[in-house]
């Protein structure tokens, strides 16, 4: 279609695709570097935040170098943290707390705040467009665009007003093309154009492949009593087993809030395992329902992070661009944080692209230097201390893992001479259904644990119900003929929005896709066993909306 339309086009210095922490850092510091720059942030989700889920404990590091008077700024940025308990949960009533001086140096706390990332963006949001910046929010880019020598020179934005049926609706309106010198993808975790970039220039051919955990939390209003403002709770073991690598957190913030959630790898084996489900027994237990009893749940969002760390970084670089953040997979595992690294990878992406259009402003190049950049700086350093903290979990199990872990950190800072590595996918884990022990999964009781239906509810998820599904199947028939009777068509229970089922039509199963209540998690794109489902954009400014989590 897209050959067949005329497009209206804008023309810029820079077109960073996407509103997260490193998108809007590249933004702000290229204005920062020089204030004549031509700036554009396009945003698929309805306005700045709306797309952004973190747990949150947040580092500043990256903050204090771009914005190093944000206290003064107004940044949302006031819950410290006043301290840090670990449990290891063995089992649905018993666990043992885990001493601060036995837990890996990088889990301690001090320092750091409790905050909601989507409300930090939306500041940043501000500080950009105050500076001078063009952000489009609402807007999603669906398409790379190449000059004729195969380098990037922009992006194109979805068509608006297309029906289910292919068809141009009476409010159609078609894309625009966003052109620049540079630009920089910063699409979050498995982003869309992100991943078509990766498989076209080849940039993992030397990098183990990326690894991902599902992330799910809700907001809780709590008895002011329980609640102690600064708090960081995390655990390990039950309900997982030993050998599934995930836990859980909960984060005392302000207002008698605390931000409950639970992070599954997408690594696991028994495709009867729905993350969504663990999640809800999780807060079953002792230690985290003395919290949450009598309290009222406000929000739910779900997320794919990324678990890979330093083996699974891409190549970069490409001609005309760039990946930054979670688009390339920043995130630190060993500290469970990822939003200080990837607002650091965002300023280093503008600085090589400053440089470059001051020294030449002239055809894009390929800007090698900022790998350079990367690499000499504290983020390479940082996940190269912790690059055996997850292939260690999924060497030694959870507990064994946790104790290579404080080894590794507290006793070798990181430095131990060998890497290890995790060369299969996360969608090739799964066991076949028939070898995997079935999981029951108690019903929920509508106050403490809830089914995901109404989750979604409280995600504010919103799509155009007439519009070409977002969600693709490269085979329609493989659901059926070989997902379901291999493993039970795992989609049914490792989306955590109900949007995968299989239904009962004329006696024969059918594989239906409720494309509206998607949750833009991505774990589908990443651990359907066949890589059939195909994660696309939808119109600019569906799905969820996340402005406070």
């Amino acid at each position: 279609m897209a050959d067949e339309i005329e497009r209206e086009s804008m023309e810029f210095d820079v077109v960073v695709v996407g509103g997260g922490p490193s998108g809007l850092a590249a933004a702000c510091r290229l204005l920062q570097l020089d204030d004549s720059l031509s700036v554009v942030v396009v945003e698929k989700g309805s306005e700045i935040g709306a797309h952004i889920l973190s747990g949150n404990v947040f580092e500043p590091t990256g903050l204090n170098e771009l914005f190093p008077d944000w206290r003064d700024m107004g940044a949302p940025v006031k819950t410290a943290v006043s301290g840090d308990r670990v449990h290891y949960l063995t089992s649905a009533s018993g666990a043992f707390p885990v001493p601060g001086p036995f837990l890996p140096r990088p889990m301690h706390n001090k320092g750091n705040y409790i905050i909601s990332l989507g409300q930090l963006c939306q500041w940043m949001g501000e500080q950009a467009e105050n500076m001078g910046v063009n952000v489009f929010p609402g807007f999603a880019a669906s398409e790379v665009l190449y000059d004729d020598d195969g380098c990037v020179i922009g992006v194109a934005t979805s068509d608006m007003g297309i029906g289910k049926d292919g068809e141009k609706k009476s409010s159609y309106t078609p894309g625009y093309e966003l052109l620049g010198k540079y630009t920089i993808f910063a699409e979050g975790v498995r982003g869309n154009l992100g991943e078509q970039l990766i498989q076209k220039f080849d940039l993992r051919a030397d990098a183990d492949p990326q690894h991902y955990g599902l992330g799910l939390k809700e907001i809780w209003e709590i008895d002011p009593e329980l609640h102690e403002e600064g708090l960081v709770v995390h655990t390990a073991g039950w309900p997982l087993d030993s050998h599934t690598d995930g836990g859980g957190f909960l984060y005392h913030a302000d207002n008698n809030r605390v931000f409950a959630g639970f992070i599954v790898s997408l690594g696991y084996k028994n495709p009867h395992l729905s993350p969504f489900n663990e999640f809800q027994r999780w807060k079953t237990h002792p230690k985290i329902r003395r919290y949450l009893d009598g309290g009222k749940r406000i929000a739910y969002g779900a997320r794919a992070v990324n678990k890979g760390g330093l083996q699974s970084l891409p190549k970069l670089t490409f001609p005309g661009g760039m990946l930054v953040g979670c688009t390339a997979g920043f995130l630190n595992g060993a500290k469970i944080k990822g939003a200080h690294t990837a607002i650091k990878t965002g300023m280093l992406a503008a600085e090589s692209v400053q440089a470059a259009l001051q020294s030449d402003s002239a055809a894009s190049v390929e800007l090698t230097d900022f790998e350079d950049k990367v690499k000499s700086s504290w983020v390479y350093e940082e996940l190269y201390r912790g690059r055996n903290f997850g292939p260690g979990l999924a060497k030694f199990g959870n507990f064994w893992g946790a104790a290579f872990a404080f080894i590794d950190q507290n006793i070798f800072f990181g430095k131990l001479p060998f890497t290890w590595h995790k060369k299969d996918a996360d969608h090739e884990a799964l066991q076949r259904a028939s070898e995997a022990k079935v999981i029951d999964y108690p019903k929920p009781d509508g106050k403490l644990t809830f089914d995901r239906l109404s989750s979604v509810f409280l995600s504010s998820t919103n799509h155009e119900e007439d519009q070409p599904s977002h969600l693709k199947l490269k085979d329609a028939a493989v659901p059926i003929t070989y997902n379901l009777p291999e493993f039970d068509e795992p989609a049914q229970r490792y989306c955590p929005a109900g949007v995968y089922e299989v239904v009962e039509e004329d006696g024969s199963a059918k594989f239906q896709i409720n494309a509206q209540n998607c949750v833009h998690c991505k774990t589908c794109d990443i651990k359907d066993p066949q890589q059939n489902i195909v994660w696309t954009v939808p119109e600019g400014g569906g799905g969820p909306n996340y402005s406070n989590m």
